[in-house]
């Protein structure tokens, strides 16, 4: 049995492989039916601007839970989550520099540590899944692939910078269907914000994402792309706090939230 498999309907047993080491990498497909997050964590002293920046940005940034300063609980997101040690793969980011990616944060922990989930569009992969939208991605057990675009985000703060996208090649029936579905769920990224020639948003080679893996686009097919909640790691090399941690692209928080109570909100 896979290890997607395995952990397909448990978000508990799939937080727990992620705890104990067994799952280190990316998350996609894993527990395919439960919300996934993006995760920013700052200093106090950072908070108030990023939340602005989120509520500058919700299509990139769009907040699912928001942490209690020194709590490494999110409630409100599953039972027992520790967000220390419940996503497969951390970065560590200092002045703006990634210093290191570990797999657990115990030791770094800080009592003015405030933690942010942003909606993830793994949410609405299953929805495309189950409406027979094929994602090649998930097919060839690969990472989404993501790139820096020339959209940029709203300032706030200290914060301010590109959007990152996640591109999908489909073909052009399964591209508007793709718009469609993915519309009904604005707090994972709702629908695409471009559809065809990359060099229109200023990405150059789609064969040299940014982050994750390169997919095949086919000559029938369209990229399509959506905005990515890796994008505050953007703003955040540009902000450049002290201090910070994100997931590394692809290494999800996964919560007890349902894919479905996503949509329409």
């Amino acid at each position: 049995m896979s290890m997607d498999a395995a952990f397909a309907g448990s978000a508990a047993l799939a937080r727990a492989a992620i705890r104990s080491g067994q799952v280190v990498g990316h998350t996609s497909g894993l527990a395919g039916r439960h919300v996934q997050g993006n995760l920013v964590i700052l200093p106090a002293d950072w908070a108030a601007e990023f939340l602005q920046y989120c509520e500058a940005n919700p299509k990139p940034c769009p907040l699912l839970a928001v942490g209690e300063p020194g709590n490494w609980a999110l409630p409100t997101l599953g039972d027992g989550i520790d967000i220390r040690t419940d996503v497969p793969r951390y970065r560590v980011w200092r002045h703006g520099q990634l210093v290191d990616e570990p797999t657990d944060i115990r030791a770094l922990w800080r009592d003015d540590l405030v933690s942010f989930v942003i909606g993830c569009s793994f949410s609405f992969e299953q929805a495309l899944a189950d409406e027979g939208v094929p994602l090649r991605h998930i097919a060839q057990g690969r990472n989404v692939a993501m790139y820096r675009s020339a959209i940029q985000t709203v300032p706030a703060g200290r914060f301010a910078g590109p959007m990152v996208v996640s591109m999908r090649p489909l073909r052009a029936p399964d591209a508007e269907r793709a718009a469609e579905i993915t519309g009904r769920y604005p707090r994972v990224h709702g629908g695409p914000v471009h559809i065809g020639d990359p060099a229109a948003i200023g990405i150059t080679d789609l064969s040299r994402p940014d982050y994750g893996d390169a997919v095949d686009v086919l000559d029938d097919e369209l990229p399509v792309f959506w905005a990515c909640g890796v994008t505050p790691q953007a703003a955040l090399a540009a902000a450049k706090p002290e201090f910070c941690i994100t997931h590394a692209p692809g290494a999800m928080l996964i919560t007890d939230w349902l894919n479905h109570q996503m949509a329409g909100h």
